[in-house]
């Protein structure tokens, strides 16, 4: 609810639990967040996606045609096989060299397909010199080496159609574009702006500006862009609407009021920049990541994405998989001891954070009487603790409870294996909510939040009863998050048994 408090009522005391109150945004800034918005597309995946493609293609083309013509006639040789492999090798390479592998190349159709016969016809005048100069030119096939030619063409001439049109229907729908806001809303936001709209192979979709200035200095309209708030606006507008990156238009002298900024904004799951265009300070060229000719510089990234983000999405559903198959029988036998150890459902649901402050409902076992049910766990459970049933005290300490977390994890993806853990939405320590208690908190929600995690395995877990308690976990869980890696990962979901074991803090 709009600049008040939203309420979830409790199904079984039917009196509300209250959420945090979300910042109140500007009617412009509504309009932006009340747009229809599909998530992105990462493009280094898609070029490596297509790459794999050409090779897998080629190769199978290559090897098909080999085996339909030349195999009947001279017999089967692995070296034609591998001389296939190795031109479709070089075919990739011979791409890349020619900057075929580019979202921008792949919406046109003269320079691709140009490209795409130029370097293909490259490939066989290599493998034709050196077969000549291998003595081996009797022993290939003309007629093969022509069917090759031809079909290897014309399949990725189909396969590069195919592509532009997925790739200009994912543009329409603003998949592939960076959405951009732009902090400064003055002279050097309008020479910013201007700047990046010069970029014509630019992928920036431009949102709007923000800026703390109430005087004359900050523009309510940026060359052409509204303004859609202040500095702390930015934060809850990037978590009502997608924003990719944050481009700063303040020259590097304005030194504190960006470390200010820097300070609110760096808990967000986006890209950072401050622009360098205007700046009479340079740096080495190796110093500047560039759109298009615009040089900026990188102040915070966005962790786990592209390929990395492929690979924990696997990691999450091949691993979360096997585990749910294999924990069936002990997550049966512990619903079994729930029902018949109390009345009520076996299953609850639960408010906690997601990836960046999203709300979510996480499935536990039933630790509680029904009756005394908590689900925006607003009061801590600590020992000896009334409220806990007698298998509810067994599942907790041991974390059975949690075991049905991966059903969230396989079928919503809104958890992964290993993560910051997800905290209850009023979780408090001595009646601070816990954004209240440590700085930067919210930082920890810049991944999706897990079932086990490094602060977990350390000893970070359970009932949170002193500052002490909740500034580690958030330590721990800004370490894991800047340090991530799938070795990394697996090391945490070894180490969980182990942890489970000691069952410290765990009530």
């Amino acid at each position: 609810m709009e600049g008040s408090a939203a309420a979830a009522v409790s199904v079984t005391t039917g009196r509300p639990y209250p959420f945090e109150r979300r910042r109140r945004l500007s009617p412009a800034a509504l309009a932006v967040t009340n747009e229809k918005v599909l998530p992105a597309y990462s493009t280094v995946v898609i070029n490596g996606v297509v790459r794999a493609l050409d090779f897998t293609l080629l190769s199978i083309v290559g090897i098909a045609s080999y085996l339909g013509y030349v195999v009947p006639i001279d017999g089967f040789s692995w070296y034609a096989i591998l001389a296939v492999l190795a031109m479709s090798l070089v075919a990739i390479i011979s791409f890349q060299a020619a900057e075929m592998y580019d979202i921008q190349i792949y919406r046109g159709r003269l320079r691709q397909f140009t490209r795409l016969i130029s370097c293909w016809t490259l490939v066989f005048l290599l493998f034709i010199g050196a077969s000549f100069f291998a003595k081996l030119g009797d022993s290939v096939s003309r007629v093969w080496l022509a069917t090759f030619f031809v079909s290897g063409f014309v399949t990725l001439v189909v396969e590069r159609m195919v592509l532009r049109s997925l790739v200009r229907r994912w543009a329409r729908e603003g998949r592939l574009g960076r959405r951009t806001v732009i902090v400064g809303s003055d002279e050097n936001g309008e020479k910013l702006i201007k700047a990046l709209r010069q970029q014509h192979d630019s992928d920036l979709k431009l949102l709007g500006v923000f800026d703390d200035r109430n005087d004359g200095r900050a523009l309510d309209t940026c060359a052409g862009l509204p303004k859609l708030g202040k500095i702390n606006d930015i934060v809850e507008f990037a978590r009502r609407t997608r924003v990719d990156l944050v481009l700063f238009a303040l020259p590097i002298s304005a030194e504190s009021r960006i470390l200010a900024m820097l300070k609110k904004l760096w808990v967000l799951p986006v890209d950072i920049r401050l622009s360098a265009h205007t700046n009479k300070l340079r740096f080495r060229p190796r110093s500047y990541s560039y759109i298009g000719s615009v040089p900026t510089l990188g102040m915070f990234e966005q962790p786990i994405t592209d390929w990395d983000m492929v690979l924990k999405w696997a990691f999450d559903r091949g691993v979360g998989a096997i585990l749910l198959i294999l924990l069936a029988p002990v997550m049966a036998l512990t619903a079994l001891a729930i029902k018949l150890d109390s009345p009520g459902p076996v299953l609850f649901r639960q408010k906690r954070f997601g990836f960046n402050n999203e709300r979510i409902d996480v499935l536990k076992f039933r630790s509680l009487y029904h009756h005394q049910a908590d689900p925006l766990a607003a009061k801590v459970v600590t020992k000896n603790d009334p409220r806990v049933t007698r298998v509810g005290r067994i599942i907790r300490k041991t974390s059975l409870d949690e075991l049905p977390q991966l059903f969230n994890v396989v079928f919503k993806g809104n958890l992964s294996i290993v993560g910051p853990r997800p905290h209850a939405v009023q979780g408090k320590l001595h009646s601070r909510l816990f954004d209240e208690t440590v700085d930067g908190y919210f930082a920890r929600h810049r991944v999706k939040p897990g079932i086990t995690g490094w602060a977990q395995i350390n000893g970070w877990r359970g009932e949170i009863d002193n500052e002490e308690k909740i500034q580690k976990r958030v330590e721990f869980d800004l370490y894991y998050i800047e340090n991530w890696s799938l070795l990394f990962d697996l090391y945490i979901l070894f180490k969980t048994p182990w942890a489970l074991i000691k069952g410290e803090n765990a009530y």
